[in-house]
């Protein structure tokens, strides 16, 4: 029997195999063939440390000295563009962000291809990074295996508590462990109930990317992540390409996520209008879910009803800058270890909040 058993080999599975192996013996399960397939692996890999609502700063800024001892993050820069008619949704990012408003021609020095005379107004952060994500995913995943296993194609079929722990048939095979996390991305709902657990209530939305060419004559490598204020559309330089997103968050079921035709012109449309260059040539696209609880935070730690189910749930796009702080959190409180975060925080990541 292992100590540990995960079900998910995303971000939020793979770190809380690594951090918890040093604990025990971890299986953790994924049911597709390759770690990192649904969500993890469409990421757009961003580090932004004042992104995202009071709890989840807190884990990314918990999670920085990790990336940085481990030379995992590339500097990018962040810049909020508005066009007219835009100026709440603006006042709003630069206050939550923090940001440094600059005038137009400034954000057109660092991205040439901007039309100052429609993006009339720019705020800037010179602290946001890119994630080498695979990198990040690689490393958690070698941690597991020094003490544990990881099992691919192994969809959880059943689920049942016993005396001394879980067992849990996945692919045809049984597993057994004292502990299960719950890191199923937007599958944990589903899981929780397979277990006989409570559901949190989790949502999973949509979010497209398309890959598209960059503009003639332009190199974007040195370019920043540009954002639409109110976070209306995004774009984000990819090894000599565009990444761009219309930001969609539409409600769905869990599902191997594609990215829908019109919601990517609309994203590409919002581009164009705050540029000289129109967009020439589509590469490729996707989407993914991104997962979130009621209240929009992470659910990390035990289920109330039952302290040997973890839930590692609810990362909403912020799987990748959270998971080393969130990881460090769940192996800590099975532990009996103080978590280095507050106790105000631990309480808005705590499952049992929805009880």
């Amino acid at each position: 029997m292992d100590d540990f058993l995960i079900i998910g080999g995303g971000i939020a599975g793979a770190s809380a195999g690594a951090r918890l192996s040093a604990l025990g013996r971890v299986t953790l399960l994924e049911a597709e063939t390759v770690l990192g397939y649904h969500a993890t692996g469409r990421s757009a890999a961003m580090f932004e440390p004042n992104y995202g609502l009071a709890p989840t700063v807190a884990l990314t800024r918990a999670s920085a000295g990790f990336f940085d001892t481990a030379k995992l993050l590339t500097p990018r820069g962040l810049v909020i563009l508005a066009g007219p008619g835009e100026d709440a949704a603006f006042e709003t990012d630069k206050a939550t962000m923090d940001l440094t408003e600059i005038s137009p021609g400034e954000a057109r020095d660092r991205i040439p291809v901007l039309d100052p005379t429609r993006s009339i107004r720019a705020a800037w952060h010179a602290e946001a990074w890119d994630i080498d994500t695979d990198r990040v995913l690689q490393g958690f995943a070698q941690e597991i295996r020094r003490n544990g296993q990881i099992v691919t194609r192994a969809r959880a079929e059943s689920i049942r508590r016993t005396a001394s722990g879980w067992e849990v048939v996945a692919g045809g095979t049984t597993y057994r462990a004292k502990m299960l996390v719950n890191a199923a991305g937007a599958w944990a709902d589903a899981i929780a109930r397979l277990a006989g657990i409570t559901p949190l209530g989790l949502t999973p939305k949509r979010r497209s990317i398309a890959c598209v060419a960059a503009p003639d004559g332009h190199d974007p490598h040195p370019w920043p992540m540009a954002i639409g204020a109110g976070e209306t559309w995004y774009m984000k330089p990819d090894g000599g390409a565009l990444l761009i997103s219309p930001a969609d968050a539409e409600p769905c079921q869990p599902h191997d996520a594609w990215a829908d035709d019109m919601v990517l012109a609309r994203g590409i449309a919002d581009w164009e209008a705050h540029v000289t260059t129109p967009v020439t040539r589509m590469i490729s696209n996707w989407a993914g879910l991104r997962t979130f609880s009621p209240d929009g935070n992470l659910a990390i730690g035990p289920a109330p009803e039952d302290p040997s189910f973890l839930w590692s749930a609810g990362q909403g796009g912020y799987g990748f800058q959270t998971a080393p702080a969130a990881s460090r959190l769940l192996a800590d409180l099975v532990a009996g270890i103080e978590p280095q975060l507050t106790p105000d925080s631990i309480a808005a990541l705590d499952p049992a909040r929805y009880r």
